[in-house]
């Protein structure tokens, strides 16, 4: 009996193994289709969004400390909104974004990055060619 089940969960392991990478398979293709916006103020990725044919729209937000326009993109993804059933309508592509509005490093006052994070240093050296170069 012990051989059986064995078989069986053989068999239904590499099922679920086999429809995960076919769903991950699919997402790749879409993934890649509009600009890599990640990492751009959102102001920014705005811009490039509307440029390719799409509409930017904000899915998540995390932080206060930033008004949207200077937020961080932290994560894109395109997607096709089918327009509504019975309607002479057409399908409309949007890029939904995730944004970082903490600010650059954390201080006694505000959240933020560790100044000791790979994104805290790149804050603490871009302020410091910010306040070096008068500007």
């Amino acid at each position: 009996m012990m051989r059986g089940t064995r078989s069986v969960l053989g068999v239904s392991a590499t099922a679920v193994a086999g429809a995960a990478l076919a769903l991950a398979g699919s997402g790749v293709a879409v993934a890649g289709s509009g600009p890599d916006v990640s990492g751009q103020k959102y102001s920014d990725a705005q811009s490039a969004i509307s440029g390719a044919g799409m509409t930017a729209v904000v899915s998540t937000a995390v932080g206060d400390q930033k008004a949207w326009p200077d937020c961080v993109v932290t994560r894109a993804q395109q997607r096709t909104v089918q327009p509504p059933a019975n309607s002479s309508g057409s399908a409309t592509t949007q890029m939904l974004v995730s944004l970082n509005c903490d600010a650059g490093v954390a201080s006694a006052t505000a959240p933020g990055n560790s100044a000791a994070s790979p994104e805290g240093k790149a804050a603490v050296a871009a302020a410091a060619s910010k306040s070096s170069s008068g500007g």
